[in-house]
């Protein structure tokens, strides 16, 4: 009798599941490694912006740019540009923030978004509030207790290698980024973009990712805006909100709990 060469049933069956084997081994090690490249790419961006933000300053006589995302003050255009809107085209949009003064030093919209950014968005980057961020209608800041930390040049800035300049926000917000001073709570909600944490720009040119170590950031950082509005971020004993104040303001304006 002529004998048939081929696979048995049982023989395909365990081919395919050693394939499945593999495939379940091989997808997160490439989601990984798809991740650390978005965050390199990020943390390029946010160096790039706050090298910008450098180069501005010395050339204006060391007075640093309006850190709000969106409103201008006298003789302080926005540094995303006064015609920058969170609606229209995104190409409208992309056209916009060549109207913004750091532009030029850096000339590529491209550098303004993170790539993990969702579809449609041209800007994920924000300025924190303490470098000439948001302040009241009559000039005071906004955020209670930091009267006199508010950075106006960029000679105040003290260890700039300790004070970040930008974050990747993500959700962008009407104004800069914030976090209280005096108080162990959070104010904007914190940000969480490269797995548990995110990048920061430093005031001296480097840039860093922060992977959130406290369970209640992570908590607070996933919720959707309209949870976030009506959680409680008063967080006592958490050393990513302690990190991320000192970094913001300088200092903690209160004794942090154990």
């Amino acid at each position: 009798m002529r004998r048939e060469d081929g696979f048995t049933l049982i023989e395909l069956l365990v081919v395919i599941a050693i394939i499945a084997l593999l495939m379940a081994m091989l997808i997160p090690a490439l989601h990984r490694a798809r991740e650390q490249g978005a965050r390199a790419v990020c943390l390029s961006n946010v160096k790039q912006l706050t090298v910008a933000w450098i180069l501005y300053a010395e050339e204006n006589d060391y007075k640093i740019v309006n850190g709000s995302t969106f409103f201008s003050r006298p003789g302080e255009t926005a540094w995303v540009g006064a015609q920058w809107q969170v609606t229209g085209t995104t190409q409208e949009l992309r056209e916009h923030l060549k109207a913004g003064v750091l532009y030029k030093y850096c000339e590529d919209v491209d550098i303004f978004k993170c790539p993990t950014g969702i579809r449609g968005e041209v800007l994920t980057y924000a300025i924190v509030d303490a470098m000439n961020g948001a302040q009241m209608d009559d000039g005071s800041p906004r955020i209670p207790g930091t009267e006199g930390l508010t950075i106006k040049l960029l000679t105040q800035v003290k260890r700039p290698g300790e004070r970040f300049v930008f974050v990747d926000e993500g959700r962008i917000s009407p104004d800069s980024w914030t976090v209280h001073y005096d108080q162990e709570s959070w104010w904007d909600q914190p940000t969480m973009r490269h797995g548990d944490g995110t990048n920061f720009g430093f005031a001296d040119g480097h840039s860093e990712y922060w992977k959130w170590k406290d369970p209640r950031t992570v908590k607070l950082a996933r919720m959707e805006s309209q949870q976030y509005g009506s959680a409680d971020p008063h967080q006592p004993g958490n050393r990513d909100l302690h990190a991320v104040q000192r970094a913001c303001w300088g200092g903690l304006g209160y004794t942090p709990a154990e």
